[in-house]
Order: structure tokens, then C-alpha cells, then sequence
């Protein structure tokens, strides 16, 4: 494998032993925390030194977090004294009032004990506009470059200073009646024009929710009804890759649906009173499914464009997930080494687990010149922020873990009756305890809210994910546990895919399961009965395809459509998915008891087909 310093040769035995001692010198009778007992680090990892990737004594020197002893004492004190560590850190930020110190955090995560509630910061008052923008201006930073964009076409590009920033969006949004409370939907592309709507919208408090601009009319007009906007934010039409995708029209199909309707053009002045807003007060919505934003696999007009914008704008990290790793992995290395990378220092995965195959590939002499750590992120929309995820500079990675918790997250693996397990196990990730970032409610169903995240196990934040801890207390996440596909980054409910396809008038039946996907990580897998006297057909295959594009959106479309006469399913009518998931994998001799089924003879029909 090597070292993560790309001028050394592989180290030896040896020289990766004294790097182990040298990290693992702890604060004396330092207690364990939460399990992780990987941070003594010491003869265990020494002996399984061929699974870790050291980081260079040059990268530790530069980080934040240095040493496994700067992250200990640290992590101790943001568990011990939550309130004192993140006061410290918002501090930093401007606050036109500052908080009750009493009521830093007040919280309730046990269901048994009440309606669950999170707040931070009680009492204060500021805006995030004002300090990613104005504070910027104040300083003197006006004309200095806030952002970078590189467009659909080589050489299409452009920037944005912080002065540029304000623009005159939000004074038009309040000419408009659009105020504090508010909702705006925002239905870009990836412009310079969508960090500007979202900064305008936080600055005269509305709340902004970003549609994925690959949803369908139907879909948008689902989020519009969802949150009652005062207005939706499009533009007219984007070239993604060499196909026009004309946003406008499907904005107004939209409104046709939602009964509503909006043009606007305007010019207005830049300067816009800030709306000082109450530290609870909520600045966005988002949708758990991964709606907000999924990235085109950048690889117009070749899979080159990542390095060459790397090289261009001399990216120091490169953040993205592990389907664009996988495709670009295909497509091979040629296109990697036409370009320099050099400016690049850390790479960052997201959105899914990344398989080791593809972990050392993005590390070693490909991308990262076995050079670059990888910061391979754990978070979900719901937690605003990292949860579990390596600080590359403190300890050795192991490729495909998530490695050690984050500042103030305190994560649990329980087994079904909510027991915390310790030590090596599997089971289910909880949080417990809450921190800054954490969301606190569903818009208009607090119940739901409850019911999906807090109730399963009493006194918890459920996560959804199973989860591994190994005997170095590595964490390794296993995917969702209910019926969830995760494709491309995207959680999509296999109940949703059933539903677009059981609307169309010759499906009677539907059935969803995820598969191994080389490229996406999953794949949507699809088992369909058809109505009586409707015969298979290759034209009927792609209109069911297109049903599912239409009802939500390109990226949920079944990657494969298995004829199924009937479904295996249980005497009492459930379907037996286990049995599914391994016909769609093609592991026919793990099909285990079907007597169960209420017709095991379904089973060899639906395995004859496989291939049809």
C-alpha cells in the first residue's frame, strides 16, 4: 500500500511501529470513551498494520487535530461539557444578542418522558447571512473571490465576490411579500445564482427548501404543496452534458399541478436590512431522500474534467461520493494522470459506505499519489453536519471505515431491545445526546418526527443504519435497515418505486429491492406482475422505466425489470423480500426455507426469467 507520504517508499515494520507508539501517548488513566478503544492504540493495530493507511509526520504537523491525544482531550470535554466547548465556537460567529449561558442546550430524547425536544443557544439572536457575507465586507473583504464556478462547457466559467454576493435578490423578494417565516422554493441547477437565492432568503429570514433540479413536474409539484411557498426561484433552461434540460417548463407544469404561478424579472438595489432571527428560528427545509442536489457524474466532454478543474482553480479538497469514485474508476486511469493534482491535500468521500477496492484506488498512485488522506464522512441530512468521520491528521484510516465519532456525538451500537452493545459487534447506530446541528422536527408532523427517529429505542436518536464496530473500536457503516435503496448517494424508498410503478395501468403488481451496483453502489431492481392477458414486451419494459421517471425522477428508474407472474409471499400475503434480493443477486443456492410461502412454486418461475 505504502505510506500517505508519496516521496518515501513503503515504510518498514518498524518505522510503522515507532508512528504507532508516537500516536499513541495518551493523558495518563485516561477513561474510555464510548467504546472507542482504538485510540490506545498500541500492539493492536501494530499487528494488523497491513489494513491502515498512516498519515505523513508532515500532514499530522499542519492539521487542526494532530495526534490521537489533541483529539482524546478534546472529544472528553465536548461529551463532558457540551455547553463550554460549543459556546467557545460560537463565539467566533456575530450575535446581535447573545444567549441565556443557563440555556445553552435544553433537550429531551426519551419519548417515555415527553414530546421530544432540541434547542441550542436559547435567546440569541444573529443571522447567517450577515456572517458569511457582510462580516466578510466589513473586514475589507469585499472584492475578494467567495466563490468559483465552472460551467457545462470547457472554459465556461465564472465568480463571485463577497460584495457581489448580496446582489439585489432579497429586496426583491420583499417587494414580493416574502418575509421572515416564509418558504421559497428554490429550483436550480448548480449556478452561482443558487448560493445567492439561499443567502438572499436567510438575510430577510424566509426559509429556503432546494429541489433537486432533476425532479419531475410531478415531484416538484409535490414539494410546493408540501411547504406552501410565497414563491419558486427557477431559470429557464441548463445543458447537462449535451442535452438542454428546460427548468422553466417544468416549473410551469408545476404550478399548473399546485395552482399556483410566478414570473419574475426585476431590478432592485443591493443593500437589504438584515432580519435578525432567534437562534431556533428554522432556516431551511430539506427532504431526508437525498432531494437537495445530486451532482451529474462530471465526465463531459471526459472523465478528465475533475483533474483539469483541480489543476485550473489548484483544488486542495476534492469532496465527492463514492458513485462518481466507482465511474471514474471504470473508466480508467488514463484520465487521471494527464493532469498534475499536486495542489490536492485531502479527498473526501460522502454518501454512502465506500468499498475498499474503490478507497484505495481514490488513495494510492491514482488520485492521491498515496499522499492524500481520505476523510470518508458519515452524516445524514437529518444531522446537519459529520457524525462519525476521520480526522486524517490524528490517527490511522482503515479503507471503508468511518473510523471515530465526531466533537459532541456520542454514537451506540444497540441490539433489537435497544441494549448498548460494547466492544467488536454489529447492530443498530443510535445517537444519544444531542448536538448543534441536529434537526428537530418534521415540517408539520412532529408526530412522525417521534415516531421514525426517537421511538424505536427510547431515549436515542435512531439513525436507520446498521453498523460495525471492529476490535479497535473502527467504526463501519452497513447500509440502511429498512427498505431504503441507497443509489448514487439518493435514499429511495422501494415503497415510493412500487407505487409509479403499480400507477401505471398495466402493472398489477410491484416489487423493489436493491442490488449491487458497480458504478451507483446500488441499483433498483424490479419485480413486476402485469394485468391479466398483458403479454411481456421490450416497449412495455421502457414505459413502466418512464413512468417512475416522470413520478419522481430520472435517477430513481429501475435499473432492470424482472417479469413476475406472481411474488413469493407469505400465507398471511406478505412478500418474502429476503427471497427477491437473492434471485435479483443471482445467489440461487442462499434461497433458504420457501415452505413457508404460500406458493414455493413461484420461486422457479421467477428464476426462469431472471434473464428475460
Amino acid at each position: 500500500m505504502g505510506t500517505a507520504n508519496g516521496d518515501q517508499p513503503a515504510g518498514t515494520s518498524s518505522d510503522k511501529l515507532r508512528h504507532v507508539e508516537s500516536m499513541s501517548q495518551l493523558p495518563s488513566g485516561a477513561g474510555k470513551i464510548s467504546g472507542i478503544n482504538a485510540l490506545v492504540l498500541g500492539e493492536s493495530l501494530a499487528a494488523e498494520e497491513h489494513d491502515l493507511i498512516f498519515p505523513s509526520h508532515e500532514f499530522s504537523a499542519s492539521a487542526l487535530v494532530s495526534s490521537p491525544k489533541q483529539y482524546r482531550e478534546m472529544y472528553e470535554r465536548s461529551i463532558k461539557d457540551p455547553a463550554g466547548f460549543w459556546s467557545e465556537i460560537a463565539d467566533t460567529f456575530y450575535w446581535k444578542e447573545k444567549w441565556n449561558p443557563s440555556e445553552v442546550c435544553l433537550e429531551n430524547l426519551d419519548v417515555t418522558k415527553g414530546p421530544v425536544q432540541i434547542s441550542w443557544f436559547k435567546g440569541g439572536k444573529t443571522n447567517i447571512c450577515y456572517n458569511a457575507v457582510d462580516r466578510n465586507i466589513e473586514a475589507g473583504n469585499g472584492d475578494k473571490v467567495a466563490m468559483l464556478w465552472e460551467g457545462n462547457e470547457l472554459g465556461q466559467d465564472g465568480k463571485l465576490t463577497y460584495s457581489e454576493l448580496l446582489e439585489k435578490l432579497a429586496n426583491y423578494l420583499k417587494s414580493v411579500g416574502v418575509g421572515k417565516g416564509d418558504a421559497v422554493v428554490i429550483y436550480l441547477p448548480m449556478l452561482l445564482e443558487l448560493p445567492i437565492a439561499m443567502l438572499a432568503c436567510a438575510r430577510i429570514g424566509a426559509i429556503h427548501s432546494v429541489v433537486f433540479a432533476g425532479f419531475s413536474a410531478d415531484s416538484l409539484a409535490q414539494r410546493i404543496v408540501d411547504c406552501k411557498p410565497k414563491l419558486v426561484l427557477t431559470c429557464n433552461a441548463v445543458k447537462r452534458g449535451v442535452k438542454p434540460i428546460f427548468l422553466k417548463d417544468i416549473v410551469d407544469a408545476a404550478l399548473v399541478e399546485s395552482e399556483k404561478n410566478g414570473d419574475v424579472v426585476s431590478k432592485f438595489p443591493t443593500k437589504c436590512d438584515v432580519e435578525w432571527v432567534d437562534t431556533e428560528d428554522p432556516l431551511f427545509l430539506l427532504y431526508t431522500s437525498g432531494s437537495t442536489g445530486k451532482p451529474k457524474t462530471p465526465n463531459y466532454p471526459d472523465s478528465g474534467r475533475c483533474w483539469d478543474i483541480v489543476d485550473k482553480y489548484s483544488v486542495t479538497i476534492f469532496y465527492t461520493a463514492p458513485t462518481l469514485v466507482r465511474s471514474l474508476m471504470r473508466d480508467g486511469t488514463e484520465y487521471v494522470t494527464r493532469y498534475s493534482r499536486k495542489s490536492l491535500r485531502v479527498l473526501g468521500s460522502v454518501g454512502e459506505p465506500i468499498n475498499p477496492s474503490a478507497w484505495r484506488w481514490f488513495y494510492n498512485n491514482v488520485v492521491g499519489d498515496s499522499r492524500c488522506p481520505i476523510s470518508d464522512t458519515w452524516w445524514q441530512t437529518e444531522t446537519g453536519g459529520f457524525m462519525i468521520t476521520p480526522l486524517p491528521g490524528a490517527w490511522p484510516q482503515k479503507p471503508g471505515s468511518a473510523t471515530f465519532p465526531f466533537f459532541g456525538v456520542q454514537p451506540v451500537i444497540v441490539d433489537e431491545k435497544g441494549q448498548e452493545i460494547e466492544g467488536e459487534c454489529s447492530g443498530y447506530l443510535c445517537i444519544k445526546k444531542s448536538w448543534p446541528g441536529a434537526f428537530r422536527t418534521l415540517y408539520g408532523d412532529h408526530e412522525r418526527y417521534e415516531t421514525t427517529y426517537f421511538k424505536p429505542f427510547a431515549g436515542y436518536y435512531f439513525t436507520g443504519d446498521g453498523c460495525s464496530r471492529d476490535k479497535d473500536g473502527y467504526h463501519w457503516l452497513t447500509g440502511r435497515v429498512d427498505d431504503v435503496i441507497n443509489v448514487s448517494g439518493h435514499r429511495i424508498g422501494t415503497a415510493e418505486v412500487e407505487s409509479a410503478l403499480v400507477s401505471h395501468s398495466q402493472c398489477a403488481e410491484a416489487a423493489v429491492v436493491g442490488v449491487e451496483h458497480e458504478v451507483k453502489g446500488q441499483g433498483i431492481y424490479a419485480f413486476v406482475t402485469l394485468v391479466d392477458g398483458v403479454p411481456y414486451s421490450e416497449e412495455l419494459r421502457k414505459s413502466l422505466i418512464m413512468t417512475v421517471r416522470n413520478q419522481i425522477g430520472a435517477f430513481a428508474a429501475p435499473d432492470k425489470i424482472h417479469w413476475a407472474p406472481g411474488l413469493p409471499k407469505t400465507r398471511s400475503g406478505k412478500i418474502m423480500r429476503r427471497i427477491l434480493r437473492k434471485i435479483a443477486a443471482r445467489q440461487l443456492d442462499e434461497l433458504g426455507d420457501t415452505s413457508t410461502l404460500a406458493d414455493p412454486g413461484v420461486v422457479n418461475q421467477l428464476i426462469a426469467l431472471s434473464d428475460c
